[in-house]
């Protein structure tokens, strides 16, 4: 009696082609971004051709028509889509969170586009070429990100000092609290070249977000303290 073969094992279905396509596709656009940052980084806008762009990234320039429509476009996105969002105000503004909580979560937010590595320094050094010449871009990122996120962190902060109405004070310490993390980005070749175990891993950004946030406390708490004490004879009030 003759036994009935195994059927033969099912061979695996092909990648349909509209997956495949947009799964090409996003990898195209995604060499375009990156080999646009360093050149955009390192030019300047008007000094990059989008020939230079297409070549670099292995692609054909008609390419740069097709995701981004215009070297302007493709500037546009290379400004902001490489890290993402980084500064959700969600991270640090809620009521609930406490003084240290809301401090964490603004100090590691800004903080953590530094553990993408030369992704994140590239993306720094384009941010200030647009600022010595500047495209518009800047300006819009000022006004659309950066104001609000100040406006959050200077809330944040009379919230917890018990200020009722936000002062040039409580400006000027969110602007310094700012300038701690934002002195990182500013000193990280130094910082590599000087003590590098301080920046070489995503664990070491971590520890240095809750040194800042430790930093901050104490800038919060000499400003409560210079509100306690009396100007020309009477406690100031909030």
């Amino acid at each position: 009696m003759k036994t009935a073969r195994p059927p033969p094992p099912a061979l695996p279905l092909p990648l349909p082609e509209t997956r495949k396509q947009r799964a090409d596709g996003a990898e195209a656009r995604g060499h375009l971004l990156l080999a646009a940052l360093r050149l955009f980084a390192e030019k300047g806008f008007a000094k990059t051709s989008t020939r230079d762009i297409a070549q670099a990234a292995g692609a054909n320039v008609a390419a740069i028509s097709y995701y981004f429509g215009d070297k302007a476009g493709l500037y546009r996105s290379v400004f902001t889509e490489p890290l993402g969002a980084c500064d959700d105000i969600s991270r640090f503004q809620p009521e609930h969170l406490s003084l240290r909580q809301a401090l964490e979560g603004f100090i590691a937010g800004f903080l953590e586009p530094l553990k993408q590595g030369d992704l994140a320094q590239q993306l720094t050094r384009l941010h200030f070429r647009e600022m010595l010449e500047p495209t518009g871009l800047w300006a819009e990122q000022i006004k659309l990100q950066i104001k609000p996120a100040h406006a959050a962190l200077a809330e944040v902060l009379a919230r917890h000092l018990g200020v009722t109405k936000i002062d040039d004070d409580v400006h000027r310490l969110a602007f310094s609290i700012t300038g701690l993390a934002m002195q990182v980005f500013i000193s990280r070749d130094v910082i590599e070249n000087v003590r590098p175990q301080l920046i070489a891993t995503p664990k070491s950004i971590d520890l240095w977000a809750a040194r800042l946030a430790d930093f901050a406390e104490a800038m919060i708490a000499v400003e409560a303290a210079r509100r306690l004490r009396p100007v020309g004879g009477k406690k100031q009030t909030p």
